[in-house]
């Protein structure tokens, strides 16, 4: 019976294969929002919770109906539409009323992912498509931002969470400009210390850095991100904020403030990340982050935005099919085109 057997099995390739699946990196990547989601909650309380619950709702209604009723195949446990949901909330204001952030969560997955065929064909990170939505629809609400607190002020409302749609709530709540804000428009500088922990107005996201880069480094030891695109972002913008303050120290801030405020630290690590809309070679990637980078700090000096993460991370999206294209690595055993 032995002798029936064959000697000699031929198979195709690929011969090595990982355990790691979509559904494990995207949730690895959701075990590593915990801490800054906890974060957010100690800053902002029961608005935290609210508005990240109401984009992740956005995100999943439309995610499994289309997954019911047309695809026939449930795509929510792989945990796509939950990070899409999380991040959109990091990236908005404690305040904003909660109809505007389901409206978000589900503009993120319709028009960020599933109108391009779903998870692996997104050419735009899709939490910041909804939240480039937001910026454009709700221009208001999206910059009114609300004073941090502690924990002990948790069940305490930070904006117009409750306002019904199309409504503003009478809801009293202290506001505050964020770090950038002053920076741009008073030329006040925030302290460090309040930047790398987390006492500072802004979004849900931009509260201790330290988490969000300790995350990362999970991330990247887990091998679930590559860790080429955070480097080159935060070492780009930190150049080219070292030459300013060299410049002009009494007009522009230290390089450590511009990589500790604003939302530089989630979209670096979170964000631009995605493997989905950043290239696929190595030096695809340097060149993505430098580019995040330089876009960056152009939109934060000469624009009219105290922050540009978001449209930095979205107009490099749109320009990956071209780095993919001229650092696409020559097939082995072939010769270099000659021009």
């Amino acid at each position: 019976m032995d002798s029936e057997k064959p000697k000699l099995l031929l198979t195709t390739s690929p011969f090595l294969k990982h355990h790691e699946d979509t559904a494990y990196i995207m949730w690895q990547v959701n075990y590593s929002l915990v801490p800054v989601v906890l974060s957010a909650v100690y800053f902002f309380g029961l608005s935290a919770v609210l508005v990240t619950a109401a984009c992740v709702a956005g995100a999943a209604v439309p995610e499994g109906l289309i997954s019911r009723f047309v695809r026939k195949k449930d795509t929510l446990k792989d945990g796509s539409a939950l990070i899409t949901g999380v991040l959109l909330a990091l990236t908005l204001p404690p305040g904003i009323s909660l109809w505007m952030a389901f409206v978000g969560g589900a503009i993120s997955i319709i028009l960020g992912k599933l109108i391009f065929g779903g998870i692996g064909y997104s050419i735009f990170n899709p939490a910041l498509v909804g939240r480039a939505f937001l910026q454009a629809a709700f221009p208001e609400a999206m910059t009114t931002w609300s004073a941090h607190t502690t924990i002990r002020d948790f069940f305490i409302l930070r904006g117009d969470n409750l306002a019904l749609p199309f409504f503003k709530a009478e809801v009293s709540a202290i506001t505050g400009a964020t770090p950038l804000a002053q920076m741009k428009f008073d030329s006040e500088f925030a302290e460090l210390s309040d930047l790398f922990w987390g006492s500072t107005s802004g979004s849900l996201g931009e509260t201790c850095s330290i988490v969000i880069l300790i995350c990362g480094v999970y991330l990247a030891l887990r091998n679930v991100l590559n860790w080429r695109i955070p480097v080159s972002i935060l070492a780009t913008v930190f150049i080219l904020a070292a030459i300013l303050f060299w410049i002009d120290p009494a007009k522009h801030p230290t390089p450590t403030f511009h990589l500790f405020s604003g939302g530089l630290a989630l979209g670096a690590i979170f964000m631009a990340t995605d493997p989905v809309t950043s290239p696929i070679s190595q030096k695809g990637c340097w060149i993505f982050g430098i580019g995040i980078g330089i876009l960056v700090m152009v939109i934060r000096i000469f624009g009219g935005l105290p922050e540009g993460v978001m449209y930095a991370v979205l107009i490099m999206n749109g320009v990956v099919p071209l780095i993919n294209r001229v650092t696409q690595p020559r097939i082995y055993g072939t010769r270099k085109k000659e021009t």
